[in-house]
């Protein structure tokens, strides 16, 4: 299993390098005066690459918590009910006692 994983991080590599080497040429980047900004294509594919990681690490770190949530509100829900079940469950029936006088006989 380590082996196939250093492969797969080799491979990914190797594709970051030659990935890099053939995008050089240089991009500007302009946006209505406030960004005027001259960099490179391999540069800017990695930025939004990366601000598509960080994304959506919080959108993920996000719905933890809504369900997180969830799960406390329904474990409060099962514990009331198995309360109230507790509450309202009938006594087990008692044994009628036969009163010893009749248990003997009478000769």
């Amino acid at each position: 299993m380590k082996v196939l994983y250093t492969i797969i991080v080799v491979l990914i590599v190797l594709f970051v390098i030659t990935f890099s080497l053939e995008n050089t040429a240089d991009v500007r980047l302009k946006y209505h005066g406030l960004i005027d900004a001259t960099m490179k294509t391999y540069l800017l594919v990695f930025i939004v690459f990366l601000a598509g990681v960080v994304f959506t690490g919080f959108m993920g770190i996000v719905e933890r918590y809504r369900l997180n949530r969830t799960i406390a509100k329904l474990n409060r829900t099962v514990r009331d009910l198995r309360r109230e079940l507790k509450a309202s469950e009938n006594p087990p029936p008692c044994e009628e006692t036969v009163p010893t006088e009749q248990l003997k006989t009478e000769d």
